[in-house]
């Protein structure tokens, strides 16, 4: 042996290592070193680099155990999931079983101990009364006897217990379904408290109802007549353009822009229900509308301090001072730079200059109705512009056809201009 060592290996070291040499000649020849460059072209650099032989066959050792343990995890999940799964059911059978035990092994006992107490009160009237008669004898034998019998059940259930897989008692039964009887019982109980509770609160509800309804309805009435009394003003004139009241109000409801919001939608009373709540609803209604021309219509001067100068109708022509000429509108006597107001919410439709009007602004207020500012010196909004009571929509003046600075103001109802005087004096 130390011949064949010395003849073939320079050393017992050459000889202990050789098998280690021959393997990683192996694994050099199958993982050999291999260079890669980087060319860093932005900056003209070349970097060589070099992965050894060690570093390449590390690299395979771990993806092949990467690789087996994946393989491993996945066999041991589809494997033995479904076993743990059913080992962990019958865990809780087996609990849910013992618990059933328990359960029925306290009634035995309170059986066995009710039993026990009826036999030795039968025993005892044997032992110490001494007057009892023949029939009483043989009823606490009978009695006696129909006790050991039921005990005789209990050791016979007992065994069953303990030695039957499939056992179910019939005393856990019963006591389930005397349970379950006390429980719906006291349930039973409770929902009758709590309905004549909510009897109560029915009551105390159907109460503060009547009194917000009818808070609500006097409210809306009181509301709903001073609402009428401005719009009474100008009735005469919506009856001349052929407007009615529920039209003008229906209209009303269902108009809606950015300023005044969204239309109103009518409450859909059931007929079934109290005929209170059907007049709410009309009186709500009746009140919104209202409450919406008085918003939309154009009702106001749009000036401050108004001073008519000329009023709508038949007029002598200012300019040749013998023809007679309709006057479509109003004049008020203001200075040149005076401010004119919108006297309602609405979008400005026009605003430039127009043939004999000079400047003007027109706004549409909605529900048919605009109004029309001419001869004025400046305008401050635009055409598509929102605005609101009060803006400022421009400054009087004197173009057109116009015989010294004043603020020709019209208001027409589905662009024929009508009388305004009823508007202009809320």
């Amino acid at each position: 042996m130390l011949n064949f060592i010395t003849r073939y290996f320079t050393s017992l070291w050459s000889f202990i290592t050789a098998p280690f040499r021959a393997v990683w000649r192996a694994v050099v020849k199958l993982f050999p070193p291999r260079e890669f460059t980087v060319m860093d072209i932005p900056r003209g650099n070349v970097y060589s680099f070099q992965q050894s032989s060690f570093w390449r066959f590390t690299k395979f050792c771990g993806k092949i155990g990467l690789v087996l343990w994946a393989s491993w995890s996945t066999y041991v999940f589809v494997y033995y999931r479904p076993l743990l799964q059913k080992k962990t059911e019958q865990l809780a059978e087996e609990t849910a079983r013992h618990a059933r035990h328990m359960v029925d092994l306290q009634v035995y006992l309170a059986k066995y101990n009710e039993l026990t107490q009826s036999l030795n009160v039968i025993d005892n009237k044997f032992l110490n009364d001494k007057k009892l008669t023949k029939d009483q004898q043989e009823d606490l034998t009978t009695n006696r006897a129909k006790i050991w019998g039921e005990m005789d059940f209990l050791h016979t259930r007992l065994v069953d217990m303990f030695s039957n897989s499939d056992y179910a008692p019939e005393f856990t039964k019963l006591a389930d379904l005397s349970v379950e009887y006390e429980l719906t019982r006291g349930e039973n109980i409770a929902i009758k408290q709590q309905n004549d509770q909510l009897i109560d609160s029915m009551e105390l509800v159907a109460d503060a109802d009547n009194m917000i309804v009818d808070t609500v309805a006097k409210m809306t009435a009181e509301n709903t007549e001073e609402l009428r009394s401005k719009v009474k003003q100008i009735n005469t004139t919506l009856v001349s353009l052929g407007i009615s009241e529920t039209d003008l109000l229906q209209n009303a409801n269902k108009y809606s822009n950015p300023l005044v919001g969204a239309a109103f939608s009518p409450l859909n009373i059931d007929k079934k229900m109290d005929e209170k709540y059907q007049k709410l609803a009309d009186g709500l209604e009746l009140w919104h509308g209202l409450s919406r021309i008085t918003s939309l219509l154009p009702l106001g001067a749009p000036v401050q301090n108004p001073r008519v100068t000329s009023a709508y109708g038949t007029r002598t022509d200012p300019f040749d001072k013998k023809s007679s000429k309709k006057h479509k509108g109003i004049d008020f006597a203001g200075k040149i730079g005076t401010e004119l107001m919108a006297v309602a919410p609405g979008r400005v439709v026009s605003a430039g200059e127009r043939a004999g009007y000079g400047t003007t602004v027109e706004i549409d207020h909605g529900l048919g109705f605009s109004t029309l500012y001419a001869h004025m010196s400046r305008i401050t909004v635009s055409r598509g512009d929102w605005v609101r009571p009060g803006t400022i929509v421009g400054l009087a003046g004197s173009t057109g056809r116009s015989t010294g600075p004043h603020l020709h103001y019209e208001i027409r109802y589905k662009g024929q201009p009508f009388d305004p005087s009823k508007f202009v004096k809320e």
